[in-house]
């Protein structure tokens, strides 16, 4: 099973990815993870691809998706999940990340990333404060 995690930074990616880890063990790969498996990026793609497709019958992989390029990685077949959270909430966590402060030119950042991935096809939607965690992993699951 391959479940693609997959929204903005500070919506709650890495929570749902440990607590399907808990559930479902596996492995859980994020962002440029797939660059420790060869020395040229389109090699380790390539590497990471072919995992990713043999992990569809096998032990879960987990892959957290920060960056809308990454999406093209994900094999057909695999659960995919938008994880969403209102601006000021990112806002609120990625000022904690940096010291209780917002510079303005991250705040314009996150501004205009907002919302990046919400056309994306997906499985599932977690929304980041609203669905509860438990009942969307056991949804998950049951697909196994």
């Amino acid at each position: 099973m391959v479940i693609a995690i997959f929204g903005e930074s500070c919506t709650g990616k890495s929570t749902l990815a440990r607590a399907l880890k808990e559930r479902l063990g596996g492995e859980v790969y994020t962002g440029k993870d797939y660059l420790r498996l060869a020395k040229d990026e389109a090699s380790a793609k390539k590497l990471f691809r072919e995992k990713l497709a043999s992990a569809l019958t096998g032990d879960p992989a987990i892959y957290v998706i920060a960056e809308p390029e990454h999406l093209s990685l994900v094999p057909a077949g695999a659960v995919r999940v938008l994880v969403t959270a209102e601006l000021e909430t990112i806002q609120e966590r990625f000022a904690q990340r940096m010291h209780g402060k917002l510079p303005p030119p991250v705040a314009a950042m996150l501004e205009r990333k907002h919302g990046c991935f919400d056309n994306e096809a997906h499985d599932y939607h977690y929304i980041s404060g609203e669905t509860d965690l438990g009942a969307l992993c056991g949804q998950i699951e049951t697909k196994r």
